[in-house]
């Protein structure tokens, strides 16, 4: 048997013995990509009451930020930041979308998510989420957010990560974008990820 192609068997068989760890890709190994630590399965409903799983962030890019309507800083800052940006991203803002998931169910019923949502400056495709104490911990564990309620009786806040998580339209976590970011640079990072730069 021609030297070349006993190696090529060989190559071929070890590919297969360590158990798809590793692809063969023009000639040459390379890992193959490792799950995100962030991310995963929820369930919750939308600002319109429809339940909904992980799927919903499948078919665009989003933008994922957990927030509270009662936040006074931070999250409409942020929802504001994200908004510009998607102004920024010309024709490529069709297929992006802004994901806003309460960490306060207790407050955030979908009848209050849709009012804040409504606010002039998002976008009309905004997605709001919330569901039940547990299905809020579970989507918060998923994405590894840190949020606990601050303070007593109805004037409470809570303190939470502050993170803004892009996810590519198969619903895979990409990248953070930090808390703070101008619009355009947030824009730039948007842009860069739709390219696979």
């Amino acid at each position: 048997m021609p030297r070349h192609r006993l190696i090529a068997i060989l190559a071929a068989v070890l590919a297969v013995a360590v158990g798809g760890v590793l692809i063969f890709r023009a000639g040459v190994f390379e890992p193959k990509p490792q799950p995100s630590l962030i991310g995963g399965p929820f369930q919750m409903v939308d600002q319109n009451g429809k339940p909904v799983t992980e799927k919903v962030l499948e078919g665009q890019w989003n933008a994922v930020f957990f927030g509270f309507t009662y936040c006074p800083d931070v999250c409409p800052g942020t929802l504001q930041a994200l908004a510009a940006a998607s102004d920024q991203l010309g024709p490529k803002a069709k297929d992006f979308r802004i994901v806003f998931v309460s960490i306060d169910p207790d407050r955030d019923t979908p009848e209050q998510l849709k009012a804040y949502l409504s606010a002039d400056y998002l976008p009309r495709n905004t997605l709001g989420l919330t569901g039940t104490p547990a299905q809020v911990a579970a989507a918060a564990k998923a994405y590894r957010v840190y949020y606990k309620k601050a303070g007593e009786g109805p004037g409470y806040t809570m303190d939470h990560s502050t993170v803004v998580y892009l996810v590519d339209p198969k619903g895979r976590f990409v990248k953070p974008i930090a808390y703070g970011t101008p619009p355009d640079e947030i824009a730039r990072q948007i842009k860069d990820a739709m390219s696979g730069r």
